[in-house]
């Protein structure tokens, strides 16, 4: 009888990423896009919404490494399975910078949120979803956290109120809030600050009434796309949290096949510098 044979130790492979490069030029950003994996958001109101985030993942790569291990960024979503949460978010960095021996870092998590409204008069529910996108850098250890906020919201043409007779033209506009933060801000309050400033907010559901008192809300707050960025600025240059904003503005025109769109930009830090 044949003795069973002993298990082969298996092979030493070839690390082909870590091996050296000698062309000499570093690389900002490698890694993997467009990964989708569960997460779980904290809400004002205290809830927790559980939604599919599509994540980004970079470090930087020293000149004389060869490439990146592209499987340990997949390994550090599983190993987290459906624990990720905009709180671990600096956690993730840390540990990403950590397994891939890198001095920098980079995760953008991009999901819809979601929003309970109440119609203005009849009080009726309904949700709205904004577009969210969260952005974490880590460079030797120092975390620099950003927020973008898409917020629908409708605008109505001062001209066009001025000029006519009857009516208004009026649209659908997008509002587009990038903020730098260095403390905690929910992501209603960056909705709230846009939707105070626009001809009228969104709603996803509304009664005869409700349709009565937004129409003539908006033809009584006419915005052209440059008061809405102006007006959106002004309140977020207020705000102690929040260390640099982009905020941009365009409106989808409902008289001409083009938008109109208007950004401002401000970093409390080159202010001081100036």
């Amino acid at each position: 009888m044949n003795a069973p044979e002993t298990p082969r130790s298996p092979a030493v492979m070839a690390d082909v990423q870590g091996s050296a490069d000698t062309r000499r030029i570093a690389i900002n950003k490698v890694g993997i896009k467009a990964m989708r994996h569960p997460v779980r958001v904290l809400d004002k109101s205290g809830g927790i919404q559980h939604t599919i985030a599509i994540f980004n993942m970079y470090v930087g790569l020293p000149h004389n490494f060869k490439g990146t291990h592209m499987s340990r960024f997949v390994e550090i979503l599983n190993s987290h399975e459906r624990e990720i949460s905009v709180e671990n978010f600096p956690a993730m960095l840390r540990e990403m910078v950590e397994r891939l021996e890198a001095e920098t870092g980079h995760i953008e998590m991009s999901f819809p949120y979601f929003i309970n409204k109440s119609a203005p008069v009849s009080g009726v529910q309904s949700l709205m979803d904004y577009d969210v996108t969260l952005t974490g850098e880590i460079c030797h250890g120092r975390i620099e956290s950003t927020i973008r906020v898409a917020v629908p919201v409708t605008s109505l043409c001062p001209c066009s109120k001025q000029i006519s007779e009857r009516g208004a033209h009026n649209q659908r506009s997008q509002v587009t809030v990038t903020v730098r933060i260095n403390d905690h801000l929910w992501i209603e309050e960056l909705v709230e600050i846009v939707e105070a400033q626009a001809s009228c907010e969104l709603y996803g559901l509304l009664k005869r009434p409700d349709e009565k008192y937004v129409t003539e809300r908006a033809y009584d707050n006419p915005k052209f796309v440059e008061d809405m960025v102006r007006d959106v600025a002004a309140r977020l240059g207020g705000e102690a949290r929040i260390d640099a904003f982009v905020v941009e503005s365009e409106n989808f025109e409902s008289i001409h096949n083009h938008s109109a769109y208007a950004l401002i930009e401000r970093d409390r830090r080159l202010a001081g510098n100036s």
